[in-house]
């Protein structure tokens, strides 16, 4: 198969494992790089094989650039990713698609009308921890699944990160930081999602940042640092996410499926890997469970080696821009649930993604 070509808008520190593994793998090859600040552009460019250092504009319309791998700051993912389908490319975005739904409906109503397929971050689903999981679901260990919890909770950023006040500021926040991994490990272990309630708070109405080189600035709050909500799957299962930036400590484990006939314990969806633990009806302690899919280092850059099979062959998308859009109505309807104190329905008009064989694309890796 002609490896996929690939430009990269947007080279922040996560481009780095983008270009690492787009560059390994046999079937992608990243051709270009571009960002608004050209210099950083070039700088990359040269650190990885002398690619094309081009404008956004630029790259866009580039004819050598099949998909456009979008890794710009949130706000910028809807302006970017429309403008990228309207001239004709395939785009795969950083979580979340869009920040507004909108604007998620608009990206995928346009690559329809250019004929052209969109992804979406996260692809830490497709690794070996969530897949071995899915595996097991699906193959019946826990019985039917009947619920599941998720917890995401820390104190926030602003003592660590360098510059935290994205993560208080619209389209921030613990949901919308971190619960694209929650939420997209669910549906592919569950299933669509067809209501939710949900109640939120911002607990601190500022924060100070104690990290450097802005420490001792005041931030100004202004999206909700406390969500607590419920899904009901259209499976039947019922399930209960927690994601916080307020909370001290935590040994909470990340999400745990609760089946008719056990109960499993899923690795954190951030990471590709992880151990699963299991216990089933009868046996007195949970027992570890070794993965039985590949891909378990950090494989950003999964999604995108997906989506070329699917340009080429013409597969499925397993991280689609449906699935992301589904992930993203799901995210914002906790706070529309929480402010009209009201259940949210949601259409739930997608397939689970399609599950990754135990050996799917390891001679991608080969020598």
């Amino acid at each position: 198969m002609h490896p996929l070509r690939v430009g990269i808008i947007g080279v922040g520190n996560i481009s780095g494992i983008y270009l690492k593994n787009l560059g390994e793998f046999r079937s992608t090859e990243v051709v270009a790089v571009a960002d608004i600040d050209l210099d950083r552009a070039k700088t990359v460019a040269a650190q990885n094989g002398n690619i094309a250092a081009l404008t956004p504009e630029n790259l866009i319309h580039s004819s050598e650039v099949e998909l456009v791998l979008n890794l710009t700051i949130p706000r910028a993912h809807g302006p970017v990713a429309i403008g990228a389908v309207r001239a004709g490319k395939h785009v795969y975005n950083e979580k979340p698609l869009t920040i507004e739904i909108s604007d998620a409906e608009t990206l995928l109503s346009e690559a329809t009308k250019a004929g052209v397929l969109v992804g979406g971050a996260p692809d830490t689903f497709l690794g070996g921890g969530i897949q071995t999981c899915r595996a097991l679901i699906d193959s019946g260990a826990i019985g039917e699944p009947v619920a599941a919890n998720a917890f995401m909770l820390s104190r926030g950023h602003e003592s660590w990160h360098p510059a935290p006040e994205f993560y208080y500021a619209p389209g921030g926040g613990p949901m919308f930081d971190m619960g694209p991994y929650y939420i997209t490990a669910l549906l592919n272990l569950l299933g669509p999602i067809r209501r939710v309630s949900g109640s939120t708070r911002i607990s601190f109405p500022t924060r100070t940042i104690t990290s450097q080189p802005n420490s001792g600035k005041i931030i100004e709050v202004e999206t909700s640092t406390h969500i607590t909500g419920t899904m009901d799957f259209a499976n039947g299962a019922i399930g209960h996410i927690t994601t916080s930036f307020d909370v001290i400590g935590n040994d909470m484990p990340s999400i745990v499926i609760y089946g008719s006939e056990g109960t499993l314990v899923v690795p954190d969806p951030n990471g590709f890997g992880g151990e699963p633990m299991i216990k089933r009806r009868g046996e007195n302690s949970f027992s570890p469970v070794a993965l039985t899919h590949g891909f378990t280092e950090n494989s950003r850059g999964l999604g995108v080696l997906d989506m070329a099979y699917a340009i080429r062959t013409g597969s499925s998308v397993r991280a689609s821009g449906e699935l992301a859009k589904h992930a993203l109505e799901v995210m914002h309807a906790f706070e529309q649930s929480s402010v009209s104190e009201k259940h949210i329905q949601l259409s739930a008009n997608f397939d689970r993604p399609e599950a990754m064989g135990p050996t799917q694309y390891a001679d991608e890796l080969s020598a």
